[in-house]
């Protein structure tokens, strides 16, 4: 990475630190996943590509984890700037060019490691799950387990995922939801239902921390507009 790119990535990770010291946070619905950090049981951790700023601050520290990444222009400096919170990349899709970085879930999830995933990026719909995250899940014997922050003050871009810039001095929140399990002999149907729940889980927990803080509640694209069969960043 060029010297530029990755002083802006330390300048990131700087200001992810600054909005976190200098905000009042508050955690709800965290004991699903408390038990599973406790009992280092491995899981999809899953959440909005318009929600990442924050994510990396509501992690248990010292918990291994991974971050599926797409290979786009921009997945290099989200993954440098995930180094600096000791978040590891895996660069790639769960289908395009994807058998590599499955494998590379797959055995991260087998070894005791966490993975994260952003079932709507990197290019949308906004807010509409992709099946890549439930077929790694089921591959893998893990649940997924979503999340969402949202903060007081900040700046929403027109970008497609209508990304969250948070501002220090803010009112935050990251609200968990209940593990989704994907058994291991689900079949389309089930498949789909399980693709479904966590769609309706992220966008119920979206929702409501957005009203929590105060804020615009951040609206899917239509129920018309199909996802996309591949996950990542």
């Amino acid at each position: 990475m060029p010297p530029v790119r990755a002083v802006l990535c330390r300048l990131i990770a700087v200001y992810i630190r600054l909005v976190y010291a200098t905000s009042r946070w508050e955690t709800r619905n965290a004991e699903a996943v408390n038990a599973l950090w406790d009992t280092d049981s491995p899981f999809i951790l899953a959440f909005w590509h318009g929600r990442m700023f924050m994510m990396p601050t509501m992690w248990r520290r010292g918990a291994p984890v991974g971050m599926l990444i797409s290979r786009h222009r921009d997945g290099e400096l989200i993954a440098r700037t995930l180094r600096h919170f000791g978040i590891d990349a895996i660069r790639g899709s769960t289908s395009r060019g994807g058998e590599g970085a499955l494998r590379e879930v797959l055995r991260a999830l087998k070894s005791g490691k966490w993975i994260g995933f952003t079932p709507d990026g990197p290019r949308g719909p906004l807010m509409r799950a992709s099946d890549g995250v439930i077929s790694a899940a089921r591959l893998a014997g893990v649940p997924v387990v979503p999340a969402a922050c949202a903060v007081s003050r900040r700046k929403v871009l027109s970008s497609w995922d209508r990304f969250a810039i948070p501002f220090p001095l803010s009112r935050g929140i990251c609200i968990w939801g209940e593990p989704i399990s994907v058994p291991r002999d689900a079949d389309g149907e089930a498949l789909e239902a399980s693709r479904r729940s966590l769609e309706r889980s992220l966008n119920e927990i979206s929702a409501a921390a957005d009203r929590y803080c105060g804020v615009d509640v951040i609206a899917p694209e239509p129920d018309a507009v199909p996802a996309r069969p591949d996950v990542d960043a």
